[in-house]
């Protein structure tokens, strides 16, 4: 059963949402859905219509799937929800965070308490990223 978490973690100005994945999760997937395999450019797709796009990490040594969010946000400027999907373990939440991601479906064994207890280590990041792109001493809620 799917089971959205209604308190998505707020940092910066981007929440990302969580969603535990039990064994019996329905696939539908409506045709504003884009599900972008990996091996695929997100330069190289067309974006009309489209309200999310999933994303998949086979295994968590497999980044391309940070790439495709990050390229979706800055170069395409996709502005819908980017979600990742797969081997999704709390340990890299703040990292999809970062990357664009709106939503992750938790791997079925991650604990979701934990997960928003991650997500609130940091408040802020001295770095730009795909959701804040000028680094902090660059940005005008850095002013002395």
């Amino acid at each position: 059963m799917r089971r959205q978490i209604e308190n998505g973690f707020k940092t910066m100005s981007h929440t990302i949402k969580l969603i535990a994945l039990g064994a019996d999760a329905p696939s539908k997937v409506s045709d504003c859905v884009l599900r972008l395999p990996n091996t695929v450019s997100p330069m190289d797709v067309t974006l009309d219509g489209v309200e999310r796009i999933d994303l998949h990490f086979p295994k968590l040594t497999d980044g391309r799937a940070y790439s495709q969010a990050y390229l979706l946000r800055r170069r395409r400027g996709f502005t819908g929800e980017i979600r990742a999907t797969g081997d999704v373990l709390i340990d890299q939440l703040l990292l999809m965070q970062r990357s664009g991601f709106d939503s992750a479906v938790l791997r079925a064994d991650q604990d979701t308490a934990l997960a928003l207890q991650q997500l609130g280590m940091f408040a802020d990041f001295y770095q730009g990223d795909a959701v804040r792109p000028l680094p902090r001493f660059r940005s005008p809620l850095s002013a002395p």
